[in-house]
């Protein structure tokens, strides 16, 4: 299932690259989340009233900007770069989680992790080549936006076990559509048919996705799925060269093969200390 959830999310990020092409990314944001959160609230009907009671409604509002901005940024810098060099880039927002939980939550972080992390964020930098010829700002948004998202992952993390993970879904897809709707009147361009069915598809596909991946961490324990996200940057290589005639680099391909190789050792670091931890 999280291969599934995984698989959907990439599908849904070649197609935010095409209309990023065509649209101003502020639109095609509004609609990935416009959509989604109609079939989420469609979805939810019958128990709206109460998914939406919270005791926490600033840490809701925070996380939701935090989510917001990496896919805004996210979805900005794929119209611009390719696919698998954003997605790689963007795949160190786990290493970002585990220095986030070190610096904020106070979290043990050895020196053995903390040297995976580095070597993760030098993986990034092969990719994105700062000073040279192909740097551009556009491949340093994916890396923004993992800090945004790595943000979003810590902060719900200080959600504990208070909040039902439904209501902060239902308030990650509210609030996004709120601030999406403030904010598109601007760079609006009313799209043609078929580009309207790609962008009520950015919904269906994201609320499919969604679906699949609660069900992952529900049937699982998170250590044991969150390695299978990493299969993501196999699908966007795979949809780059389909739809877009992407071949990333050998520098790509060897900054990518680093950020997957430190956040697994820093994963199987996290499991060890884990298991190492009296019952």
């Amino acid at each position: 299932m999280m291969v599934i959830a995984v698989a959907t999310f990439s599908a849904m990020d070649a197609i935010a690259k095409g209309l990023a092409q065509r649209y101003e990314p502020m639109q095609v944001l509004w609609a990935r989340y416009t959509c989604h959160t109609v079939v989420v609230f469609v979805w939810f009907a019958p128990r709206l009233a109460a998914l939406l009671r919270t005791r926490h409604l600033g840490v809701q509002m925070l996380r939701s900007a935090f989510v917001f901005g990496a896919t805004f940024c996210f979805f900005t810098s794929i119209a611009h770069i390719g696919l698998a060099q954003a997605t790689a880039v963007f795949d160190t927002n786990p290493l970002l989680v585990t220095l986030l939980a070190f610096l904020v939550l106070k979290e043990r972080a050895g020196p053995r992790r903390i040297f995976g992390i580095m070597a993760g964020l030098v993986g990034a930098l092969i990719i994105i080549r700062p000073g040279t010829e192909i740097f551009s700002l556009y491949a340093v948004l994916p890396l923004l936006g993992a800090c945004f998202y790595a943000s979003y992952v810590i902060s719900t993390r200080l959600l504990g076990r208070d909040e039902n993970s439904l209501t902060s879904l239902l308030y990650t897809t509210l609030i996004g559509t709120l601030v999406a709707t403030i904010l598109v009147p601007g760079v609006w361009r009313t799209p043609t048919l078929p580009d309207a069915a790609l962008m009520l598809a950015l919904g269906v596909i994201g609320g499919t996705g969604q679906y699949f991946l609660i069900r992952a961490f529900t049937l699982s324990e998170a250590a044991v799925v969150a390695p299978f996200t990493y299969v993501g940057l196999i699908f966007a290589v795979v949809f780059g060269y389909l739809f877009f005639d992407e071949i990333p680099d050998a520098m790509t391909f060897l900054g990518a093969l680093v950020i997957v190789g430190s956040g697994l050792y820093v994963w199987h670091r996290e499991r060890q200390q884990q298991s190492e931890q009296p019952a």
